[in-house]
Parts: structure tokens; C-alpha cells; sequence
């Protein structure tokens, strides 16, 4: 009997569970339209390249705990270079940014994109004298350093989910501005869904925060492996002929030859592909635009097919 009441209960159980899993599926569905394509770390921590100079008066002087460490992270007090005297006001949001250096990379014939930025963390601003400020560091994407820079907080707001039909492995060129995956964050030269990427193409290309891209490359292309073996035997090899009879002069591989006779040379994968088109292309997935500078954009992978690595191509939809 006890046995019985346990067995319904479990029964109970996984009924409840089932319903509210399928009430949550209901509810994602209903309002994936206004779900955001990058959550607040893809979205206020990604980075960017620019090209603009940013101002280096504004910096880390010091932090409340700067005797004991030299990192600083979420709800730490750091102070700030400026104070009352320059306009900084409590409440002020800030965003502490690191420039990293002049990108420099073989991944584009375009020249001179900019330089690297990281986008470290962000504070709030809880005391304010003249020349100084205090502010609690609020987010932190990465250990904070005395001497990072800050400047007000962009304002940035997440694209949303678009109702998208299943990515079209084989879908033909759009023929808009197409470019190339020149750097991913923290130094990935593999990525997949929600890891953002840096791509050549910018304000001058005319994309714009939202735009979808297609990810490819040239179909039979970017391999990480050494080139494939031969795709033929030759007909004695061991292992095609059995000992009584020695088999025929053709192996179980052999290859195609040319001409109607079948007299010519052999035709290999090589010598195949040649007369095909130039444009065909391996689709690997597809991406946001979150952030837009000069020449270069910031986005997030949303969707991939296969595996996605630096110098890939982007093609907007």
C-alpha cells in the first residue's frame, strides 16, 4: 500500500513537472519576438575596433582595498580621475574600457582598422569631490586594473530575435557587402553560438546594429586538416585480388578515366572541380551586428552549421 502512494506521488510529480515545462515552452514561444539577441555581458562587454581616439584623461587612480590586491572586481570602490570639478555627479554610470593595441591582422585587405578595445566592466559613481570620485565597480567582464580607462556608459540595445526560417545550408550569394571574421574575443580562433566576433565591415559599408550576416567560406576550403588522401588505389594493391585468381587489372576503387573510350588520363577530384562555378560556398551560420564603428563592426553568433573560425567570410542578408 505505502509502495502504491509513493508510485502515485512520483506520478504527481513528473505531472506537475511536465506542465510547467510545457508552460514555459509556451511562454518562450509566445515572446521570442522580444527576446534580445545578447545578453548584458555580449551586450556592454564585447569590445570593439575603432579608429577615433579615446580620451586617456579619464582613469583608475586608485581603489578602497589597493594595500591588499591589485585586481579589482564587482563591489569593489575604485577612484576616479575626475570629480564635481569636470561634471561627474553620483549616480553617473561608467563604462571601464582597455585599449589593447593596433589591430594588425592578414585576415582583410582593408588597411588600417583601428584598435583594439576591451570593455572591462562598468561603475557607478557613490561620492564626488572636486578633482576626485569614488564609484562601486557594479559589473566586471574581466579583473579590473588601476590606470583603465572610463568614459560614460553607450547606450546600447540588444536587437531582438527575428521569426527566422531554418538556416539554408546552400542558400546562393545576396550580393550585399560581404567581408571577413578578422578577430574574436579573448583571442578565440574557433567560436560557436553567443561568442562575439569582429568583422571588417563598418559604418562605411552601411551596416547597421541589427543586420543579419551570413557565415561562409569557398566551398572545399578552411580545413584544419592536411590535405585528404588520394582518392584512388591502384588495381594489384594487397587486399584486392584473391589468391587463386589475382583478380582483374581493376581495383574496387578504381578511378574514371577520360575521353569516350575511357582511354585518357585519370580523372581526379583536382582536375573535376575546374570547370564548376567560382561563387559556390559552404554556409557555417549566421550572426548579429551588436555595435558599429568606422570600418569594423562587433556581432554575435546566433546560429552555426559547422565550425566557425577566424578568416571566415560574412555576407549581410
Amino acid at each position: 500500500m505505502n509502495f502504491q502512494i509513493v508510485q502515485n506521488k512520483k506520478l504527481q510529480i513528473i505531472g506537475t513537472i511536465l506542465i510547467i515545462m510545457l508552460g514555459l515552452a509556451a511562454i518562450v514561444n509566445g515572446q521570442q519576438d522580444q527576446m534580445p539577441v545578447a545578453g548584458s555581458n555580449n551586450l556592454l562587454c564585447a569590445g570593439f575596433v575603432q579608429r577615433a581616439g579615446v580620451d586617456t584623461g579619464r582613469k583608475i587612480v586608485g581603489a578602497d582595498l589597493e594595500k591588499e590586491k591589485n585586481i579589482y572586481a564587482q563591489g569593489d570602490y575604485v577612484y576616479l580621475s575626475q570629480g564635481s570639478g569636470s561634471g561627474v555627479k553620483v549616480g553617473d554610470m561608467f563604462s571601464v574600457i582597455r585599449p589593447r593595441g593596433r589591430v594588425e591582422t592578414r585576415w582583410t585587405d582593408k588597411k588600417n582598422l583601428g584598435f583594439y578595445v576591451q570593455e572591462v566592466g562598468s561603475l557607478e559613481v557613490v561620492r564626488v569631490r572636486n578633482d576626485v570620485s569614488i564609484a562601486m565597480v557594479k559589473t566586471s567582464c574581466d579583473n579590473i586594473l588601476m590606470g583603465d580607462l572610463f568614459q560614460p556608459m553607450p547606450q546600447r540595445t540588444s536587437p531582438v530575435f527575428k521569426q527566422r526560417p531554418p538556416l539554408d545550408l546552400f542558400s546562393t550569394p545576396s550580393g550585399k557587402s560581404s567581408g571577413r571574421i578578422f578577430m574574436a574575443r579573448d583571442g578565440h580562433e574557433m567560436v560557436g553560438p553567443e561568442q562575439i566576433v569582429y568583422i571588417d565591415l563598418g559604418a562605411e559599408d552601411n551596416v547597421r546594429v541589427g543586420d543579419y550576416l551570413t557565415i561562409f567560406r569557398p566551398l572545399g576550403t578552411g580545413s584544419i586538416l592536411d590535405d585528404l588522401p588520394g582518392e584512388s588505389v591502384s588495381a594489384r594493391d594487397e587486399g584486392y585480388q584473391s589468391n587463386e585468381y589475382r583478380g582483374g587489372k581493376f581495383s574496387n576503387q578504381a578511378a574514371r578515366k577520360q575521353g569516350d573510350e575511357a582511354r585518357g588520363k585519370v580523372v581526379t577530384s583536382k582536375k573535376a572541380k575546374r570547370d564548376r562555378p567560382g561563387n559556390l560556398r559552404k554556409v557555417l551560420g549566421e550572426m548579429v551586428i551588436l555595435n558599429v564603428k568606422e570600418r569594423t563592426a562587433t556581432a554575435v553568433i546566433v546560429r552555426t552549421a559547422g565550425e566557425i573560425h577566424t578568416g571566415d567570410f560574412v555576407e549581410v542578408q
